[in-house]
């Protein structure tokens, strides 16, 4: 139940998080699970990007926040919701695939419009977990940056499943060095210098390691009922 209470502390909590992020740095409100007036109490403490797992839940929330902030895909996509997710969300950060890249491309061509894009990378190369290799994403990126319809802004990381703090910081090490040879890959195009890492429990070495948005749902909206 949202109450009174628990609307106001997250506003409350969104504005101490603002504060404490240093310039440059992105704070993504990660709303799966959560209810729309939930989200609205972020928005009100000063929230203006907000991550979605899902393109249906992401739809619903969209039409009960007015106006809207800028959404950003941080969950799986499949290629068969790019037509929905090109229409619903001002960013992706999970470009796992050149197919889903060219699926958003041409997407995005019928619509007329440029999608900022981000590369999400399997840092731990964890078997069965989405994201692509380190090894291949220079390669990747390469080929996405091309696309006329795509505009690559760099790369997105989770770091091993059930990892602490400490122990995701080699891999968020690791993402912001394949990130810089990634723009030497590029010619040095400043656009792709976008870091998406660290989320409630580990946003703050995610910083220290050269993140620039971090995707925050715990600590902003409290625990997912049930947890």
């Amino acid at each position: 139940m949202e109450t009174e209470q628990h609307l106001a502390g997250i506003s409350a909590r969104a504005e101490r998080l603002l504060a404490g992020l240093p310039a440059g740095v992105e704070l993504v409100a990660a709303a799966k699970g959560r209810a729309a007036p939930e989200v609205a109490a972020a928005i009100r403490g000063g929230i203006t990007r907000v991550g979605h797992n899902y393109v249906q839940e992401a739809r619903a929330m969209q039409a009960a926040l007015q106006p809207s902030p800028t959404w950003h895909m941080i969950g799986h996509l499949q290629r068969n919701k790019a037509r929905q997710a090109v229409r619903l969300f001002d960013v992706v950060e999970t470009v796992d695939s050149w197919r889903l890249a060219q699926e958003l491309d041409a997407r995005c061509r019928a619509v007329e419009r440029v999608l900022p894009v981000l590369i999400e990378v399997n840092s731990a190369g964890e078997a069965g977990k989405a994201g692509v290799p380190p090894e291949e994403v220079a390669a990747l990126a390469r080929r996405v940056a091309e696309l006329d319809h795509l505009r690559l802004d760099g790369l997105m990381t989770m770091g091993p499943a059930g990892a602490g703090p400490e122990e995701l910081r080699p891999f968020f090490r690791a993402t912001r060095e394949l990130g810089e040879r990634v723009r030497e890959a590029l010619g040095g195009r400043a656009g792709a210098g976008v870091l998406s890492m660290g989320m409630s429990d580990s946003y703050v070495v995610a910083v220290e390691e050269g993140a620039t948005a971090v995707r925050i749902g715990t600590l902003l909206f409290g625990p997912r009922p049930g947890a």
